[in-house]
C-alpha cells in the first residue's frame, strides 16, 4: 500500500454533504464488493467529529489505476475533485480505520422479545440501556442492496501508530487488523 488517491466532495444546494459522502461511499463499496478487493483501504483525512469532505482511497498504483479506469463514480463524478494517483509521503504515520457496532439495537431487542426471552420490565431497562449506550462516532447511511433498508455504518479510528500493520480490508475498505496511512 504505498499510493492513495483524494475523493474531494464538491456538496452544493441540491447535494448536501453528508447526502454526497454516503453516496460515494456507497458507489465505492459496490465496486469494491464487484472486484473482490481486500487490499483497498478508506481513510478520512479531514475526520474531527463528522468524516469531512474527503474520502482518501489507499492501495497500489496498479490496484487505484483499475479503480480510476473503471468509471465507479458514474453520474457523481461531477460532484467530486479525483487527485491524480500519489505516492504516500515517507513521514506518514498509520491507523486502523474499521467498523464499530453497538451491542444494543432494537433490532437484538425484537428478537429477544420475538423468543420470549425478556419481559416487559426488561424491555423498557434495555430501551433505557440501549439509549445512553448510542454510539457518537462519525457514520456513514448506507442502502441495503438485499433489502433496501437505511443502516449506518458507525466509523472508529484507532490511535495513530508508527509503523504500518499488514492485513486485509473488507469490501467498505474498512479493517479491524490493516492500517492506512494517515497524513
Amino acid at each position: 500500500m504505498n499510493s492513495f488517491l483524494d475523493i474531494e466532495l464538491k456538496p452544493d444546494a441540491e447535494m448536501r454533504e453528508n447526502v454526497l459522502m454516503n453516496k460515494v461511499y456507497a458507489k465505492l463499496h459496490k465496486t469494491l464488493f464487484d472486484i473482490k478487493a481486500t487490499d483497498i483501504g478508506v481513510s478520512f483525512p479531514q475526520y474531527k467529529v463528522m468524516l469531512g469532505k474527503v474520502l482518501r482511497v489507499h492501495s497500489s498504483v496498479e490496484r487505484l489505476a483499475q479503480l480510476q479506469n473503471s468509471n465507479w463514480l458514474g453520474g457523481l463524478a461531477g460532484y467530486c475533485a479525483i487527485s491524480d494517483i500519489q505516492t504516500i509521503p515517507v513521514e506518514a504515520k498509520y491507523r486502523m480505520v474499521s467498523r464499530i457496532q453497538s451491542n444494543m439495537t432494537q433490532s437484538k431487542l425484537n428478537r429477544l422479545i420475538k423468543r420470549g426471552s425478556i419481559t416487559d420490565s426488561e424491555v423498557k431497562a434495555y430501551k433505557a440501556k440501549m439509549f445512553t449506550k448510542g454510539l457518537d462516532n462519525p457514520f456513514v447511511e448506507l442502502e441495503s442492496g438485499s433489502n433496501g433498508h437505511n443502516h449506518r455504518r458507525y466509523i472508529q479510528f484507532s490511535e495513530i501508530l508508527d509503523n504500518p500493520l499488514p492485513g486485509e480490508f473488507d469490501s467498505f475498505g474498512l479493517s479491524k487488523t490493516a492500517t492506512v496511512p494517515w497524513f
